[in-house]
Formats: C-alpha cells, sequence, structure tokens
C-alpha cells in the first residue's frame, strides 16, 4: 500500500480511489469514535484524507504501518478539532474539556484494537493464500499441537516432507504478510511496515 500512497501523492486518481476505498471505513469509524458526531467525524475524515495527499510522502515505514499512521493522524486531529471547539466556546469549555480527557484513553484504546484487527484480517489472509499442504501442515501444528513427526505418521508422508511444508509455509506465511504491509521483506520480527 506504500505504493499507493506514492502514487496516490503523485497525483494518481486511481491510486486514491484504491486507497480510500480501503482506508476510509477505518479513518470514520475513529473519527467517529473522537468526535461523536457524524458530521463531525466526515468534516474530520475529510481532513485527514486531504492531509495524507499534502503530506503523504513524509510517511515512514520504520516507525510503523499505514493503519497506524491513519489512526494516529485521525486521532491527533480529531483531538485538535475538540480543542478549538472548546477555545471557540467559552460556555462548553468544561464538556469539552471531560470529553478530550476521556477521548485520549479512549482512542488510544480504540487504535490498538484497529491495528489488532487488520493484522488479524491480514494473518488470515495471508493464511488462506498459502498452498494448502503448507496450510494444512501449519494448522495441524498450531491447533491440534500435532508434532513434526505425529502429522508424518498420521498422513503417512516421510518426516522431512512434513519439515519442508512448515518451512516453506512460515516463509510463504511472511512473504504474504510483507505483501500485505506487515512484515518488511520477508523477515521474521514484529516490525509493520508498510509496503
Amino acid at each position: 500500500m506504500a505504493t499507493v500512497l506514492e502514487a496516490m501523492c503523485a497525483g494518481s486518481v486511481e491510486a486514491f480511489d484504491l486507497f480510500y476505498e480501503r482506508y476510509a471505513p477505518l479513518v470514520m469509524h475513529i473519527a467517529l469514535r473522537v468526535m461523536d458526531d457524524r458530521m463531525e467525524a466526515e468534516d474530520l475524515c475529510h481532513d485527514v484524507f486531504l492531509e495524507v495527499l499534502r503530506t503523504g510522502r513524509r510517511f515512514d515505514r520504520s516507525r510503523g504501518s499505514i493503519e497506524s499512521w491513519l489512526a494516529v493522524l485521525t486521532r491527533s486531529r480529531g483531538l485538535d478539532r475538540l480543542r478549538r471547539a472548546r477555545r471557540a466556546v467559552p460556555g462548553g469549555a468544561d464538556a469539552a474539556i471531560g470529553r478530550i480527557a476521556g477521548l485520549e484513553t479512549a482512542a488510544s484504546a480504540l487504535e490498538d484494537t484497529v491495528v489488532l484487527r487488520f493484522q488479524q484480517a491480514a494473518v488470515r489472509e495471508a493464511f488462506a493464500a498459502l498452498p494448502s499442504q503448507q496450510r494444512r501442515a501449519l494448522a495441524t501444528a498450531y491447533y491440534r499441537e500435532k508434532t513434526q513427526r505425529e502429522m508424518a505418521d498420521e498422513w503417512n508422508v516421510p518426516l522431512g516432507t512434513v519439515k519442508s511444508w512448515i518451512r516453506g509455509g512460515i516463509a510463504n506465511l511472511r512473504k504474504q504478510l510483507a505483501v500485505r504491509g506487515w512484515l518488511s521483506g520477508g523477515e521474521g520480527g514484529t516490525r509493520h511496515d508498510a509496503k
């Protein structure tokens, strides 16, 4: 998706459409939680995507995923709006202060939840893209807690074949996650770099 972001910042309408289609639900969900008002949330969503168009080139994949970047950006801009509203309406300051304090905590937890859901979806998609034997071997090892020897005996295949399926499955899973922007270049760490 980082390539789409770069193309979008270079002026590609198709890239913007693809980027917006993928991330608008995430941005809108966070905006609704922060603003607690549909029209304000829509305005915030609009502003976030305009800012992404203007400053998207500054996105640094080494600092996290596009999803987490958008979540932080949306929350920050929403809180900025609430602070401005508090200053603009002196009588409503107490309500705005209370709302901001509560939302900062809730928004942080929401960000974590949203990013976790995107990660889970990415893993499910990546797992589904594996060849069936690799998928079967990984699922059996993980969910049924079978050893490689037990799988080889149960499936009547050489132990080396099962080991190959597991090794290949893990390598392919890493590649699939890298394609989806959750790992950089197939490495096994926990970094969430977007590609």
